[in-house]
């Protein structure tokens, strides 16, 4: 039973969990983003996609993120999924905005911040339907 031990010490050493709602639910959105941004960088690579397209399929690859980790936040919370997918859906929102105003050097203009909201509604539509998940 060495063996057995052995693998079970790997795997609680290797293997996180985040146990705030919050946290875990800015986790999978992220993940998802970057599959996302992985699928529609091999799309765009192989000519099936266009570059004109690319802004309608990137806004639709941050609505799925944004209602996983909504969902995610949701269920991981129990409780106050409203509450939890809107936090989650402003993090998320702020933190492009952020990373686009330093790592792009685009400037932060009413549209832009004005594109907080709907991350704040669909992490909170997400979180909503993360709640129920748990209710039988």
């Amino acid at each position: 039973m060495i063996g057995g031990s052995y693998m079970h010490f790997i795997r609680r050493m290797v293997s996180f969990r985040l146990s705030h709602p919050t946290l875990s639910g800015l986790w999978y959105a992220f993940f998802w983003m970057m599959i996302g941004a992985l699928v529609l960088s091999l799309l765009l690579q192989s000519s099936v996609l266009e570059e004109d397209e690319l802004k309608l399929y990137t806004y639709i690859v941050h609505g799925v993120s944004l209602l996983a980790g909504g969902l995610v936040s949701g269920k991981r919370a129990g409780q106050k999924g409203l509450y939890q997918g809107s936090i989650t859906g402003l993090i998320y929102g702020i933190l492009l905005l952020l990373i686009s105003f330093l790592a792009l050097d685009h400037s932060l203009g009413l549209g832009e911040l004005a594109l907080i909201f709907p991350a704040l509604l669909l992490g909170a539509i997400g979180g909503v339907f993360g709640v129920n998940l748990n209710k039988k």
